[in-house]
Order: structure tokens, then sequence, then C-alpha cells
């Protein structure tokens, strides 16, 4: 790993925290709130990569562990990780990491249906899979009844595919940061 690598984890880990920052847009159909954070996840999969893109992630989710308020509404701490939802936010690591995994493997024929379902498995099938079961063992549920309870997430989450597609394809003609398939 050489110091570009670094600061491009670094990058994506602050840019995560900043996400963390934009209060949450509640959609008028289910009245869910709508947090921009897990856009990150997203974006570091598919622009930086799956060792880079889940490194910069696990940085971000060690940092919210060790007590900073890097979560949306200032969370922070390990205890957030023990909750209900800290399925999701250790399932981010795996998310980047995967959707990482799929940009470099379509790389050399990377388009925009293909950005878009990478980010879309890594970054709604594997993350919903990790935070559900997650959420059905903490609040002591079904899995049915937590992916039931997180269907309405789905919304917001398939608009940030649609944002982390353009930046991926936009990135990867303009400045691509991901050299060739891995």
């Amino acid at each position: 790993m050489n110091t570009k690598d670094i600061v491009y984890i670094a990058l994506f880990a602050a840019v995560t925290a900043v996400l963390g920052l934009f209060p949450p847009i509640t959609l008028p159909i289910t009245g869910v709130p709508v947090t921009a954070q897990s856009l990150g996840p997203m974006l570091a999969g598919a622009i930086l990569g799956a060792r880079r893109g889940g490194l910069s992630i696990l940085l971000f989710v060690v940092l919210v562990a060790l007590g900073l308020p890097l979560l949306s509404g200032g969370r922070g701490g390990f205890g957030v990780l023990l909750g209900a939802t800290g399925g999701f936010i250790v399932g981010w690591v795996i998310s980047a990491f995967v959707i990482g995994l799929l940009i470099e493997k379509f790389w050399d024929r990377l388009n925009v249906i293909n950005a878009a379902l990478s980010i879309a498995i890594g970054g709604i099938v594997v993350l919903y899979t990790i935070g559900n079961l997650w959420v059905s063992i903490v609040v002591e549920i079904s899995y049915w009844k937590a992916t039931v309870g997180a269907a309405p997430f789905l919304i917001g989450d398939v608009i940030k595919v649609a944002i982390a597609t353009a930046a991926c394809m936009a990135v990867r003609r303009a400045y691509p940061l991901i050299s060739r398939a891995r």
C-alpha cells in the first residue's frame, strides 16, 4: 500500500463522515427518513475498488467505534454498533468491498447497467442481508419481519444507487482510480 492508497482511504472515510451531516429526508410516500450516509460505502467501493473501498469504510467504522460522533445525528461509540442498526453499519464494510469487487470484475466492459447492478448487489442485497439478520437477532424478531420493516428504506437506497452509478461512471471517464480488473 502506498501513500496515494492511504490518502484515498482517508478521503472516502471523510466523505462518509460528511454525508452524515446532511439531515435526513423524509419520503412523503412512506414517511421514512432517509439519510445520505449509506451513499458513502457505495461510492467508496465503486470508485476505489474492493480493497481500498473496504478499508476506507473499515476506517470509518473503527472511528465510530472509538466514539467519534460521525454517524448521522451525531451518534458514535461502540454501543451504537451493538444496537439494532449496528449490522447495517458493520455491513457497510462488506458492502463497499463487494461493490468494489464487482466493479473491478466488470472494469474493462463497465457500463451504466453493470455499474448500477454491482452497486445495487453490494449496497442493497448484501447490506440488507447482513443488516436485517442483525436486526432480527438484536430485536428478537423473525428475519422476515426485519426485512419487511426495512422495505421502505429501499426507495432511498435505489436513489443512492443511481447517484453512485453516475459518480462511478463520471470518475471512470475523467480520472479512473481503478486501473485494471484485478
